[in-house]
């Protein structure tokens, strides 16, 4: 079916104690998403309802509408730096264009089946892009952490750093004992969460940031809090409000739109993914695609932010008992009945102790074991990752996997053409050779012959013998037009020089070509043998 969602597959067997089970991992992953949502947005340039919006409207559309039974959706540590560069250089309200032209993207990417190209971008890349995206996280979040007077950070590397090194003697010591208490109070909760009873079920991060509010608050600190930087969060949700779009401004907007729905697909599948391995199920890509599509395209009309599948809430709602899209939809509520009722209390969360939050979620989210153990990995994988790395750290995600998915490329198609050989079939091999030295020369070919490995071919035409040439074929696995074209230059050739051109063991993929780009019609009826054993014979009985 085109259009499936996965919860309409959930409930021929749901019962009340999955209800139960589903109804209390929303509650947990609710509770662990609203940190997380604030602090993205705020960290994307965005007032931080932005976040709690797009969790509330995107996460319950995407588990309602997605191709996976518990993945969560909403904001993403990894558009925070795609989200600080179009809002820096467009604005908001052209974000809000980027975003769900983003939608759209994704939509037509689910439509034409390819979500499962999305899974052969090589893992060099994602690790590199992944990483240098953490390491800019983390960057952003040194201005909130140290309490920095800092007016605005430059979205660009070099700037932001000058920026950080020409206010470093702003700290403010309140703010930073509030963040690295923060930090240490998440750390310390992770490693003896199994001891603490019941209270192991409240992720660490929502201890931090009440604790920090609470200090903060208590003891009047003088540092920056939710509501004196932005006035606080509005209880209710934002109403619908059309986005103005003009050609002249939209079409700037494509080639960010686009590095939004890339990075979303990427982000979402790999999540997708994760989650199949824990309730060993598997996901409907195309579906996945389609309701990220939706989400995004939808969010933007409520003042939302792009959004996607989340790693860390999926784990969590996993760990939690969920088995079915339920708990995203109850997790979407939860927030919306906080905004309703709590939305006056953040006013006084620290942005010293969000900032903490995001440099531990930045940590966890980067594979950094990868970059000590690459010593371990051939070169060319060593130099992908480091280039994706620097080139998203300095220059821009979009250029970073172009540039990453190129070496890739040329890496693939140096190693497979390596593997592709050319053996001349001796007498040892072919006793029947014996009585025929002088008259023929045979080749066998390995591997694929593409145009990575036509030079195979150009050796043998480079010294064709006197009378008959014949290639053995059977252990070729595929050809590509550019080889079949060389192949049939090399049978023109054997002709103009009136040498015999025989082939042999021509079949499935390589005959098929053969059969396309009407080399079989061109060729006389003895020059074509299923193995090499009757060519050679042939040729002994010519």
């Amino acid at each position: 079916m085109f259009f499936r969602p996965k919860i309409l597959d959930c409930f021929s067997s749901y019962n009340k104690a999955q209800f139960a089970k589903d109804v209390l991992a929303g509650l947990t992953v609710g509770i662990v998403a609203l940190p997380l949502a604030m602090a993205f947005a705020i960290a994307s340039g965005l007032k931080p309802e932005a976040g709690i919006f797009t969790a509330i409207i995107a996460g319950s559309l995407i588990s309602l509408l997605g191709g996976s039974r518990v993945q969560i959706g909403g904001p993403a540590g990894a558009f925070i730096v795609i989200v600080y560069g179009i809002v820096e250089r467009y604005g908001v309200s052209n974000l809000l264009i980027a975003t769900a032209l983003s939608g759209v993207f994704l939509i037509l990417m689910g439509a034409f089946r390819l979500g499962t190209l999305v899974r052969f971008i090589p893992v060099a890349v994602i690790i590199g892009f992944t990483n240098g995206i953490a390491f800019l996280i983390g960057l952003s979040q040194i201005k909130d952490f140290f309490g920095l007077s800092i007016e605005k950070m430059p979205a660009q590397f070099f700037p932001a750093v000058r920026t950080l090194y020409q206010a470093a003697d702003t700290v403010n010591l309140f703010a930073l004992a509030v963040a690295s208490g923060s930090i240490a109070l998440i750390i310390f909760w992770k490693l003896f969460q199994d001891r603490l009873g019941y209270l192991r079920h409240l992720p660490g991060t929502v201890i931090a940031m009440v604790v920090a509010t609470v200090i903060t608050t208590v003891l009047e600190l003088p540092i920056d809090a939710i509501g004196s930087r932005f006035g606080g969060i509005p209880a209710g949700l934002p109403h619908f409000e059309w986005i103005p779009m003009s050609w002249s401004t939209t079409q700037f907007m494509v080639a960010p739109a686009l590095t939004l729905a890339l990075l979303g697909a990427i982000e979402s599948l790999l999540c997708a993914r994760i989650a199949d391995g824990f309730i060993h199920d598997r996901h409907d890509s195309n579906q996945e695609l389609m309701a990220q599509g939706i989400a995004n395209i939808v969010t933007p009309f409520f003042s939302g932010m792009p959004a996607t599948g989340t790693i860390a809430r999926t784990v969590t709602n996993v760990e939690s008992g969920a088995s079915t899209p339920i708990a995203g939809i109850v997790h979407a509520l939860v927030l919306f009945i906080i905004v309703l009722f709590a939305a006056p209390l953040a006013k006084d969360i620290p942005l010293a102790s969000l900032a903490a939050i995001l440099m531990y979620v930045a940590w966890n989210m980067g594979e950094w074991r990868k970059f000590i153990d690459l010593k371990q990995f051939r070169l060319p994988y060593r130099i992908t990752i480091l280039s994706v790395f620097a080139l998203t750290v300095v220059l821009d995600l979009t250029v970073a996997v172009e540039v990453g998915l190129l070496l890739a490329f040329i890496t693939f198609i140096y190693r497979i053409s390596s593997l592709s050989r050319c053996e001349i079939a001796d007498a040892q091999a072919y006793p029947a050779l014996a009585n025929l030295q002088g008259r023929i020369d045979a080749y066998r070919i390995y591997g694929a012959i593409f145009f990575g490995a036509v030079k195979l071919l150009e050796k043998i035409e480079a010294n064709l013998p006197t009378q008959t040439l014949l290639l053995d074929l059977k252990n070729v696995i595929y050809v590509d037009s550019s080889g079949m074209d060389t192949i049939a230059e090399l049978a023109h050739l054997c002709k103009v020089r009136k040498v015999n051109f025989i082939i042999c063991g021509l079949d499935h993929q390589p005959y098929e070509i053969a059969q396309r780009s009407g080399f079989i019609d061109q060729l006389p009826n003895d020059c074509l043998y299923p193995d090499i054993v009757s060519g050679i014979e042939a040729v002994t009985h010519s």
